[in-house]
């Protein structure tokens, strides 16, 4: 369970300290007042990663160089400090050097935004990040292999672009792409299998009904990734960048036979899309043993009232949950699920 949150110039936040409440919290304030930095904050404490960021910079205070930010739980004290380009890390005060170490004993984390459709409709960059993002908390050797097929990758697509590059290097390069690359895709597999029921049985809560709906891994490449990359070699050096493998590959969605991103209604996407978030949650509970951090950024507002209640029943009872609104007219008569937070240019004030 989280305890506290204490920020440093991060994003809109000079200086922060929250005492988080036992059962999370209903964020409730206009735009622009910090509600999904707050969110944000605690996805990038416990998994070194933020949906709203690609680069560590973006996530200080403007016009600084430099954030830090503090979470506690009944567990542990995480400590992280971003100065002169380089993130530091401590768990109850003592250095954690390697980021796999500093993951270890973190909680699973759970993100459901009103984006999330375009896990159906948006390009294959956007699922194959949901699948590194709960790969990641799942198996450490999902990010051993994915972190050394970045570096790997970035590493080559230099050597692509250079004027005087080597056809040996190249190769070499492709040759650790391979052996990473194939750990990963079969992880990808073992992982999409893992879900699959989850999403079938999430998907038919939230739909009320018995929608046909399948998934499958596609690679982009059939042939073994080494063969791959050697025929796939003249026309890399053309393109300047590495052509095939894991980071182009794909998952395909389809309803009723037919692809989910061409097909399928607007309805259709939002359910799919939620029930591949919400099986981010089963998986990772049945395969930690621990209720993950829910962090739901402004959907309940984008849901019709069936959805919205099919959703609230099937969130996990013994998670902690943080879910930010703009208002509270969706939910009508019923009584707030969380403590209700307000935010404003004033500060947070407990209603």
């Amino acid at each position: 369970m989280l305890t506290a949150l204490r920020l440093r110039n991060f994003r809109c936040y000079t200086t922060l300290n929250w005492q988080i409440p036992a059962e999370g919290a209903l964020l409730l304030g206009d735009n622009a007042q910090g509600k999904t930095t707050l969110l944000e904050a605690i996805c990038f404490a416990l998994t070194l990663h933020s949906p709203r960021a690609s680069k560590l910079e973006r996530l200080a205070t403007h016009g600084s160089a430099d954030f830090g930010l503090s979470l506690s739980s009944d567990a542990d004290t995480r400590k992280l400090v971003w100065q002169q380009r380089k993130l530091t890390l401590h768990v109850d005060g003592a250095p954690r050097h390697d980021y796999a170490d500093y993951l270890a004993q973190a909680p699973p984390v759970v993100w459901l935004g009103n984006t999330d459709i375009a896990l159906v409709t948006g390009g294959a960059e956007e699922r194959r990040q949901y699948l590194d993002f709960v790969g990641s908390q799942w198996h450490p050797a999902y990010r051993t292999a994915l972190r050394e097929y970045r570096k790997a990758l970035k590493s080559r697509n230099l050597l692509l672009r250079h004027p005087r590059r080597s056809a040996a290097a190249l190769r070499s390069y492709a040759g650790i792409l391979s052996r990473h690359g194939e750990v990963l895709i079969s992880l990808r597999r073992q992982l999409l299998a893992l879900l699959h029921p989850h999403i079938l049985r999430y998907h038919r809560d939230i739909a009320g009904g018995g929608e046909d709906i399948s998934l499958a891994y596609r690679p982009s490449a059939e042939a073994p990734l080494m063969e791959a990359y050697d025929s796939c070699a003249a026309a890399d050096e053309r393109a300047g960048f590495t052509t095939v493998g894991p980071h182009r590959d794909d998952i395909e969605l389809m309803v009723a036979g037919a692809a989910a991103s061409d097909y399928a209604s607007e309805g259709q996407q939002r359910t799919l899309a939620t029930a591949l978030v919400l099986a981010q949650a089963g998986l990772l509970q049945v395969e930690t043993g621990h209720a993950p951090i829910l962090l739901i950024d402004d959907i309940f507002g984008e849901l019709d009232p069936a959805r919205r209640k099919a959703l609230l029943s099937l969130l996990p009872e013994d998670s902690q949950v943080f879910i930010t609104t703009t208002h509270l007219d969706w939910l009508g008569d019923a009584p707030a699920p969380l403590p209700v937070i307000a935010l404003s240019r004033q500060g947070m004030k407990a209603l």
